[in-house]
């Protein structure tokens, strides 16, 4: 059964195959990993993408898909790693990038974390999975809760009883979730403790200007969901206000024809943890902006030193604590050292990179925190053509920024009663403030 990752659509084999390739390269830019379903492609395929990586100063900031004469190369970056597919046809590239996002979740949550040295000590398994995840070019089993029942996870104990004895993690029996009409959901799940949880996570991204004018704002979020029910429960999650949502993406278990018709999520949960949705928030004017940053930051013409002064306070938290709250600023090569004083938290300077960083935690609004004092220059170095930016991190709980709260969530097809819960969580994602 081939769906579509974000449930909308079945795909159309209009290709013998979508992915050719797989290439993981580390943020030095060496291929570490290479998975390909036919025949070798050369890694000098991926020399086009070195070329872009080299112009663009950020490593986000590498176009996602790069066209070569003979193939389309389609990345993404995830925890210092890229994830690079090399596609012979032409494709929807968002399902691709799909599956490269599946792939990094698949490995974050069979080894804890999607890393380079992780991967390495668990190359078996990955080639495992890999062959799995894709068949014929075409994603198969991406769901990981059928996975686990066809690869086992590492444990100590596995790894060391499969080396003495040349076994793998690889399961005997074919799983019971590719056998039911519901490719995502093993048959016969019995839990003890029947329990759903779902966590509102919002990313707001930001550019205000120095005047404190807000130049672009908008939310990325995602439903995280834990489900732990027994049998085959039938799930309905009703939101207060689901018109603030655009472009939304679902997983494959979510009813599309009911969301567009009565904007509810209607599903058969998958076992365990899955993202039940992502959206965006983009019309600036439902956006709020839970911090305000004044600031003063000043080079002299002459001379070899600069003033700086940062205050940060509230402004639209809804009454909720804003906490981890950061300022990192990359400040110009000319500045030698800092010498400031905060009246809150903790700041580092370091010469190297010239990135100043202010730790302050959990905001007081009673007593707003400040930062002060002089940065010393190098003499005989002309003032910096434009002041740094300030990039502010802050996480906010029980808040959903754009206003978005669940009111329900109902049960069918089981007679038992769950234990629900439903969390919010509210954290900057590029917030900027200019100087």
């Amino acid at each position: 059964m081939e769906q579509q990752l974000d449930g909308q659509k079945p795909v159309q084999k209009a290709s013998p195959e979508m992915i050719h390739s797989l290439f993981l390269i580390n943020h030095s830019g060496d291929i570490f990993l290479e998975k390909h379903w036919k025949s070798v492609i050369s890694r000098s395929v991926c020399d086009y993408f070195f070329e872009a990586k080299e112009k663009a100063e950020d490593p986000e900031n590498v176009p996602p898909v790069l066209q070569t004469p003979h193939h389309y190369l389609i990345s993404i970056y995830r925890g210092k790693l890229f994830f690079l597919s090399v596609v012979q046809t032409e494709v929807p590239p968002l399902f691709v990038i799909e599956f490269l996002h599946r792939v990094a979740d698949t490995f974050q949550e069979y080894f804890g974390e999607c890393s380079e040295s992780v991967i390495k000590d668990n190359v078996v398994i990955v080639y495992e999975l890999l062959e799995e995840m894709l068949d014929n070019g075409f994603p198969l089993a991406t769901e990981s809760n059928v996975l686990k029942e066809m690869i086992r996870p590492p444990t100590i104990l596995r790894s060391v009883v499969n080396t003495l004895t040349g076994g793998s993690n690889v399961g005997d029996t074919l799983p019971t979730g590719q056998l039911s009409i519901i490719p995502w959901r093993r048959a016969g799940v019995k839990y003890t403790n029947n329990e759903a949880y779902f966590d509102v996570i919002e990313e707001i991204d930001a550019i205000v200007d120095k005047s404190g004018t807000t130049v672009f704002a908008e939310i990325q979020g995602v439903i995280e969901a834990c489900v732990r029910l027994s049998g085959m429960p039938d799930l309905t999650l009703s939101f207060m206000n689901p018109r603030l949502l655009d472009d939304m993406s679902f997983h494959p278990c979510v009813r599309f024809k009911r969301w567009e018709a009565e904007r509810v999520l209607s599903f058969i949960p998958p076992d365990g943890n899955f993202r039940l949705m992502s959206y965006h928030v983009s019309s600036q004017n439902l956006v709020a902006i839970p911090v305000y940053v004044k600031q003063n930051i000043s080079f002299l013409e002459t001379g070899s030193c600069g003033r700086l002064e940062i205050t940060i306070g509230p402004k639209q938290t809804m009454g909720k604590m804003v906490e981890a709250l950061m300022a990192t600023i990359h400040m110009p090569k000319s500045v030698l050292s800092v010498s400031l004083t905060a009246s809150q938290g903790s700041y580092t300077y370091d010469i190297t990179t010239k990135i100043l960083i202010w730790d302050i935690g959990r905001l007081n609004p009673q007593k707003l925190p400040n930062l002060r004092g002089s940065l010393s220059m190098q003499t005989g170095v002309p003032k910096p053509e434009e002041n740094p930016s300030i990039n502010i991190d802050l996480k906010i709980q029980q808040l959903a920024i754009s206003g978005l709260k669940v009111s329900r969530l109902d049960m069918y097809g089981e007679k038992y009663k769950p234990f629900k819960g439903v969390k919010y969580l509210t954290k900057a994602g590029k917030f900027q403030v200019r100087t």
